[in-house]
């Protein structure tokens, strides 16, 4: 076949690009200490140009140079594939195609427009419609608006924004749509806040995510008597949160009786490419108009978003941006038109029954597993499971936490929920840290609270997730419950101990996935509020530093880097065998110890110095003495020397010396005259916890599981080894009616011989060694 020579060094060029950019490889000459290089500072352009190697180092720096990310980002980039070379060579074609002579442009893009419109619309199931190509996924839906617009008023084209005034426009939104989408409707149409309508979700009756049918049949009645025109109704199949659908067919047969539009939009809109249909999902084939994302459902970079509509009037259309009647515009499908065919329909299809399989075994999976709590809408084919962490009030008065429950608001409620929203955050973290490779996220519903959510219709074609991936995400939450339950457990015993411990403060923060945080009380004795400001943070900081030097499983930190309290000790996630009275004390001890010592170096201090004051007054005393005692010739520097040479002076040393530990001064006669310096007296142990030294050798600390029986078996090995030792001694019995032979007897008599003579030789050698302590006593007294 021939093939362009152009095209063929164009799609040559682009995988040399590719091969230099996905080289995450660094230089070895490279200082990875310089923030900022030489080479990253924005110079004047050269004047004679640079190859096309130069630039794409130049892109390959940029994109890699001071990257210090996790490692999520260079996997969604190693993960592009050959598909998405195509679509990036649609990119640089459009470009080439661009150039061709007006009627060959037109044909080859209506060509490409035509054949892309007509495999999307037969693969989601969507008769005789439109296509309108955007970047923005929003885009679509605001022209769809303006089509809307231009329908419902005929004058607007000539009238502008003075027929919206006569008949205000009302366009309904779910309230679980996307945050911002109804401001950013009226933003870019002109609209005030006022035509945007928010439509609650069910609260009695269905799924929480569904939008409410009878509540929004009533507020367009309310519009319709006020004077409004009910313009248009944004579904979702697929909402953002949770992934639920809308009942569509319903709010199909209400938006036929006010003559509205009805636009559906969200990720369960790809399950219409399989073979088996909801029929929740099933419904939106009816609709006038949806948005689909095909960049992310089938992993292709940099593919436009796709609305399908149904209209008559092409001018209307056009009016409204939908069509465009320059060529280059319809060069946005290019790269989709390339990845298309690329895949195929029985690739595509792959891929979205591949991402549905995987929410399919992961709630599998979650139904087995205690304290995981699901929310899907239907668990036969939801392609989005979302999950949370939840545990019973098992251990509590039911019928208290009944009580307190039916009050609206209960402080006690709003903690726990609270908590849990932060041990799920934490949950999420955690498991996209371990499992990258699986795209799970953290949401906040409104109903659930915080929950961690799988959609692998957005996430898995790029990052290439698996079944073991799933598999591997379940074990590490079956190591993650246990650790929740027992932190969650423990936290309220912690809590109750600290507020026990004399020096502690328990610090309450519900925002913090941990066991608790504490703060060790400074007494202050009259200080100002900045240096006890100071002192307390020393001392805990110092705290802190001793807490992570023991041996322990668990993690003391500083807190979060925003929002956390000052000078605290925040603890991490603990295990079931985590004694919490031992952790208390050791904190409160070493706190204690701390405190001392910042004391008793104040002290010293203090006393140091007023100690070397006395001095330089005894010291300047004394040398006032010795010269009243030498008298004034002895000063004289040549009369002096003479006289001292004649009749020698004789002055005994009077040096001082300073006891640390008593705090005085003392003199150094005593060390002249005994040759050696007084070691004084010996400080005290510093005290330790007793829990503590119980700790076997090995044994990590904070640790309640073995202690109790190991000193069980401590002391029944030593009692064993006594009745050892007694029944050695013993002599040997008999059973009744046994009688003792002359062989027995003869071996009994050898015993009792070899027995007395050793006793012998052992009040022998103690007789002997009695004369020479006694020796040793009278010479030592003699000297």
């Amino acid at each position: 076949k021939m093939v362009d020579p152009t095209l063929a060094e164009m799609g040559k060029n682009l995988n040399e690009a590719m091969k230099m950019l996905e080289d995450n490889q660094r230089k070895v000459e490279e200082e990875n200490e310089k923030k900022y290089a030489r080479k990253d500072i924005p110079g004047p352009l050269q004047g004679s140009g640079q190859d096309m190697v130069s630039i794409l180092q130049l892109v390959q720096n940029l994109m890699h140079g001071e990257e210090e990310e996790e490692t999520s980002q260079s996997y969604r980039l190693q993960n592009v594939g050959e598909q998405g070379h195509m679509a990036l060579l649609g990119h640089s074609l459009a470009a080439y195609i661009s150039v061709l002579d007006r009627e060959r442009l037109r044909k080859l893009t209506t060509r490409i427009l035509s054949d892309t419109t007509l495999w999307l619309c037969r693969l989601f199931r969507y008769e005789n419609g439109s296509a309108y190509y955007h970047e923005d996924d929003r885009e679509g839906l605001l022209k769809i608006c303006r089509l809307v617009i231009h329908t419902r008023y005929e004058d607007y084209t000539i009238e502008g924004f003075n027929v919206l005034y006569t008949k205000q426009p009302v366009i309904y939104i779910s309230s679980a749509a996307r945050t911002g989408l109804g401001q950013a409707l009226c933003n870019q149409l002109g609209l005030p806040l006022s035509c945007m309508c928010r439509v609650p979700c069910n609260t009695m009756f269905g799924s929480q995510h569904q939008m409410d049918v009878a509540l929004l049949d009533r507020l367009i009645k309310d519009d319709v008597e006020s004077g409004k025109l009910p313009l248009l109704l944004v579904a979702n199949a697929g909402t953002p949160g949770a992934g639920h659908t809308d009942k569509l067919g319903r709010l199909k047969e209400l938006c036929e009786q006010y003559n509205m539009w009805l636009h559906v939009e969200g990720v369960n809109l790809a399950t219409l490419a399989l073979g088996y249909v909801s029929s929740s999902v099933l419904a939106a084939t009816k609709c006038d108009s949806m948005t689909l994302t095909l960049g992310s459902w089938l992993g292709l970079p940099a593919v436009p978003a796709v609305t399908l509509y149904r209209h008559e009037d092409p001018s209307l259309s056009l009016a409204a941006g939908l069509t465009s009647s320059q060529p280059v515009e319809k060069l946005r499908a290019l790269p989709l038109w390339l990845s298309l065919q690329y895949l195929g329909h029985d690739g595509i299809v792959e891929r979205i029954k591949h991402a549905s399989q995987l929410s399919q075994r992961l709630l599998e999976n979650l139904k087995n597993l205690d304290f995981i709590k699901t929310s899907v809408e239907d668990e036969l084919s939801s392609p989005v499971v979302v999950f949370k962490f939840f545990q019973e009030y098992s251990n509590r008065d039911q019928t208290s936490h009944a009580a307190q429950a039916s009050t609206i608001q209960h402080p006690i409620i709003s903690n726990e929920r609270h908590i849990y929203d932060t041990f799920n955050q934490w949950l999420g973290e955690q498991l996209a840290q371990l499992v990258p490779a699986s795209g799970v996220d953290v949401v906040e519903l409104e109903d659930e609270g915080t929950c961690v959510r799988f959609s692998p219709l957005m996430t898995s074609a790029v990052l290439g997730t698996e079944i073991q991936d799933i598999d591997q995400l379940v074990d590490c939450l079956k190591m993650k419950i246990p650790v929740l339950t027992s932190t969650l457990q423990l936290r309220e015993e912690f809590e109750q101990e600290v507020r026990r411990t004399v020096g502690l403060l328990y610090i309450e923060d519900l925002g913090w996935p941990g066991l608790g945080v504490v703060r060790y009380n400074y007494h202050s004795d009259g200080k100002n509020d900045d240096k006890q400001e100071k002192e307390l943070e020393k001392i805990n900081t110092e705290l802190l530093k001793k807490l992570n030097e023991l041996e322990s499983d668990l993690t003391f930190s500083l807190g979060p880097e925003f929002g956390g309290q000052k000078n605290c000790v925040y603890i991490g996630m603990v295990t079931e065998d985590l004694d919490v009275s031992e952790l208390v004390e050791t904190i409160a001890a070493t706190g204690r110890e701390i405190e001392e010592n910042s004391r008793l170096l104040e002290n010293m201090t203090e006393v140091v110095r007023k100690g070397i004051q006395e001095a330089q007054l005894q010291l300047q005393k004394a040398n006032e003495e010795r010269l009243l005692e030498e008298g004034l010739l002895r000063q004289i520097p040549v009369v002096g020397s003479v006289l001292n040479w004649f009749s020698p002076f004789q002055a005994s040393a009077k040096g001082r010396t300073f006891n640390l530990t008593a705090g005085s001064l003392e003199s150094t006669e005593s060390m002249y005259v005994s040759k050696a310096q007084g070691t004084g007296s010996t400080p005290p142990p510093t005290p330790t916890s007793s829990l503590a030294k119980q700790r076997l050798p090995g044994q990590k600390a904070f640790k309640r599981s073995l202690r109790s029986s190991d000193g069980f078996s401590e002391t029944s090995s030593i009692s064993h080894c006594d009745d050892l030792e007694k029944m050695d001694q013993r002599p040997p019995t008999l059973s009744p009616g046994q009688e003792q032979g002359p062989l027995e007897m003869e071996k009994a008599e050898e015993q009792k011989e070899v027995a007395q003579a050793q006793t012998d030789t052992e009040d022998i050698q103690s007789d002997r060694s009695l004369p020479d302590c006694t020796k040793v006593e009278d010479q030592a007294s003699q000297r």
